[in-house]
This record gives C-alpha cells, sequence and structure tokens, in this order.
C-alpha cells in the first residue's frame, strides 16, 4: 500500500507538473525571441530619421556605430545603389541575400530571413523619389535563447522540488497507515494464534480506526461466546457424575473377578476424564505439547483390552522413539480416542486394525487403518455432523480440528488392510495456515 501511494503521487505530479512545466517553457522561448526581435527593431528604427535627413556614408556610418548593435558590428544599411554602410569588414555585416532584402523592400515593413549563424532584421526606410533603402541588425542564434535554458532549469528544478516533496508526504501518509494496518494484522494473527487478550489502540485513518474498534468488539465477543461455551461444557461434564455414580455402585456390586475389575477401572478412567474436561474448561491454557509416540501407546493399550474381547488383531507401528508434537496431550488423545472409537463402531467384531506413527521433516502423520468396508464417501464423513452409521459424526471432525490446529490436515485413504485409512498430519512447529495469493484465487475462479 505504501509503494502504491508513493507510485500514485509521483504519477499525478510528474503529470501536473509536465502539464504546467512544457507550455511555460515554450512561453519563455518565445519572451525571449521577442525581446530579441523587439529590441533589434528598435535599434533600427532609430536610423530611420537619420536616412530621410542624409545619405552621407559617414554620417551614416556615426549613427551606426552609435547603436547598441552597430557598436557590435552587426548592423548595415543597403542604399539603393547597392553599397552597403558600414562596408562589410570581417564580413559581419550585410549578411542578407539580396533577393531577401528586394522581398522586405516590396513588403514596406520590418521582416525576420534566416541567414548564416542566426536571422537578420530588415526595416525598409522610404527614401525621395520612391527609393528604398533596408536596415539590416544581425540576430545571433544565441541571442534569440539568452536566458532560456537558465529559465528552463529554474523550472525544472522547482517542479522535481514539488514531485519529490508531494512524494514525501504521501510517503509518510502511507507510512502512517502500514503501521496501523500491521498492529492491527498483527493483532489479528495473535488472536487466531490462541491470545485472546490482545487488544489494539485504534488510530490512523478513520476506516483503519473503525477496523481497530471493530476488531476489539469482535475479541470481546468471542472472549464471551468462549468463556459461556467453557461453562456449558464443565456444567454437562458436571451433570455426568450422577450416571457414573451410579455405575460406580453397580460396578462394586459385581463382586470380584477379573470382568469386575475392568469393569470398575473403565468407571474410574471416565471419571478421572470426566474431572480431567471439567478442569480444563473451567482453567483454560494455551497450547502445550506432549509426546505423540507416549500418548499413541497409552490410547492403543487401553483400547487393546476392548479389542482383545471383541478379537480384533491391534497393531502399534513406529512409536519407540519419541515423537515431539506442539499439541496438548489432552487433545490429541481425544483425536486417536475418535478414530479408534469409529474403528469398533463401524468395523464388525474381529476386524484388526493398525496405528502407525510416521516422524518426518517438519512433519508428523499418525495413521489409523482397518480391515473394515471403508468409507464410501470420505467427503461427506468429513463434514462435522455428518455420519452415515448413526454416530453423532464428530468423531472424525475432532481429529481434524487437532490436525489442522498445527497447521496440517486430515486424509481419508484406502489402507493395505483393505477397509478406511485416516491419516492425521501434524507440523511439528505451529504455524498459522498458509494464506493463498490473490493469482491463485483468481486462476480457481477463471477455471469455475
Amino acid at each position: 500500500m505504501r509503494r502504491t501511494l508513493v507510485l500514485v503521487s509521483l504519477a499525478v505530479t510528474s503529470m501536473v507538473a509536465l502539464a504546467f512545466l512544457i507550455p511555460l517553457a515554450l512561453t519563455v522561448r518565445e519572451i525571449a525571441r521577442d525581446r530579441a526581435l523587439t529590441t533589434a527593431e528598435r535599434q533600427a528604427s532609430a536610423l530611420g530619421p537619420v536616412l530621410v535627413v542624409t545619405e552621407d556614408p559617414a554620417a551614416l556610418s556615426r549613427a551606426v556605430a552609435s547603436t547598441q548593435a552597430g557598436a557590435d558590428r552587426r548592423m548595415a544599411v543597403h542604399m539603393p545603389d547597392g553599397t552597403v554602410v558600414p562596408g562589410q569588414t570581417g564580413g559581419e555585416a550585410g549578411r542578407a541575400r539580396p533577393e531577401q532584402l528586394a522581398e522586405a523592400g516590396r513588403r514596406g515593413r520590418w521582416t525576420t530571413a534566416r541567414v548564416s549563424g542566426g536571422w537578420a532584421l530588415l526595416q525598409p526606410v522610404a527614401l525621395d523619389a520612391g527609393r528604398t533603402a533596408v536596415v539590416e541588425v544581425f540576430i545571433p542564434d544565441e541571442e534569440l535563447t539568452r536566458g532560456v535554458w537558465q529559465a528552463w532549469g529554474v523550472m525544472t528544478a522547482v517542479a522535481a522540488a514539488l514531485v519529490a516533496g508531494s512524494v514525501a508526504v504521501a510517503d509518510r501518509l502511507g507510512a502512517r497507515m502500514i503501521r496501523s494496518t500491521r498492529r492491527l494484522a498483527a493483532a489479528a494473527a495473535a488472536f487466531g494464534a490462541g491470545d485472546l487478550s490482545v487488544r489494539i489502540e485504534p488510530d490512523g485513518p478513520p476506516e483503519l480506526v473503525e477496523a481497530g474498534t471493530a476488531f476489539n468488539a469482535m475479541a470481546d465477543h468471542v472472549v464471551q461466546l468462549l468463556a459461556a461455551e467453557r461453562e456449558m461444557a464443565a456444567d454437562l461434564s458436571h451433570r455426568l457424575r450422577t450416571p457414573l455414580a451410579a455405575l460406580r455402585l453397580n460396578a462394586e456390586a459385581l463382586g470380584a473377578g477379573p470382568v469386575a475389575e475392568a469393569t470398575r477401572e473403565a468407571v474410574d478412567r471416565i471419571e478421572r476424564e470426566v474431572d480431567q474436561i471439567i478442569r480444563t474448561v473451567r482453567r483454560p491454557q494455551g497450547r502445550g505439547s506432549c509426546d505423540a509416540a507416549k500418548v499413541l501407546r497409552e490410547r492403543v493399550e487401553f483400547w487393546s483390552v476392548l479389542a482383545e474381547d471383541e478379537g480384533r488383531a491391534c497393531e502399534l507401528i513406529g512409536a519407540d522413539r519419541p515423537a515431539p508434537l506442539p499439541l496438548p496431550a489432552t487433545e490429541l488423545a481425544a483425536a486417536v480416542d475418535a478414530l479408534l472409537g469409529n474403528v469398533f463402531r463401524h468395523t464388525p467384531e474381529g476386524t484388526g486394525f493398525a496405528v502407525t506413527l510416521h516422524v518426518g521433516e517438519g512433519i508428523t502423520g499418525i495413521l489409523v487403518a482397518d480391515a473394515g468396508p471403508g468409507i464410501a464417501d470420505p467427503d461427506a464423513a468429513l463434514q462435522r455432523g455428518s455420519s452415515g452409521g448413526g454416530s453423532t459424526g464428530l468423531g472424525l471432525d475432532i481429529a481434524r480440528r487437532a490436525a489442522e490446529s498445527t497447521g496440517g490436515y486430515l486424509r481419508i485413504h484406502r489402507s493395505v488392510l483393505g477397509g478406511a485409512q485416516v491419516q492425521m498430519w501434524f507440523r511439528t512447529k505451529w504455524l498459522p495456515p498458509p494464506r493463498r495469493s490473490r493469482r491463485l484465487v483468481r486462476r480457481r475462479h477463471s477455471r469455475t
């Protein structure tokens, strides 16, 4: 924006300066020419009374020498008999050709003629008996342009100063707008990264002030909505404690045995998860990190008990070394549980599954593959709330949001086991989603 304002100011002021400078330069040149011709015509007219009184060459020579042009040996008088006063000493007088002199005499008024090295002003003077003498004043080319180049230089300097001043003013205005825009963009980026306390002091042009005020209002509203959502989630989670208490009493009544112990352990785990949910939504924290390998080992171990009861083959691959992720362990565990829960919910008993951890350069992938019937429409399955199996349809959305929160993505493919393979790819360093260039957007629009 700053560069655009500078270029626009440069173009506009340059055109305005040229619009005034070119006519003014031509006018200055014409003024200098008119000044030289007027001076020459005045000096030539001064010899008219002398020629009327006398035609003596000596007297005429003294009259010619009394003028500035005569003193500079640029004046001559052409008599009707063909003589030139003063004589052509050094060739500096009498430059006009005979036909030019005759043309001036026929016209009866002063005229100019092009001669070697400049112009000749020819002033006819009527004598007695119908005779005509012609007074010639030589005007060099440099006399016609005296002071023109200096005037043009001054005008060019003034125009350049005006253009530079306008560009400087536009640059300062652009810098002010850029600073305000960058502060607004930085605040929006920080807010999108999770810093809900960020606010800005609106400044700059009125439009940016309105945008900054709207951003602050939007941020306050979002914080209020998130707080209300957290309270609602905490309340809903707290309501689960009543049925959990009843479930615990029923588990205690089962007595001894491996099934009873497994049931009581499952109830304890559910209760801990509910408490963790309540603590998390009550005291929200910033983004954290975790070891993906450790989280996968814990979650696969948890689901392996149910897999053994249903006769499912379960395998964990690649989780033998640390795999740091810029994602809280609870969010990753929730995403893995959602994917594994879908395997148990949407595939028949006895269907095996495998969880694979891939650690690459700057990216980490978690692949959950099963040997079930697969997903007929992956695009529809990724839509929030959409489910073809009678569930809530939020499992894949939870996994997708966990991946996208790190700048990654989620994909659904056919697995080597014959069923579906859900791939979660995480960036190992959190970055905001890349902005698409305008050129790409235009190109996409041109294809539609």
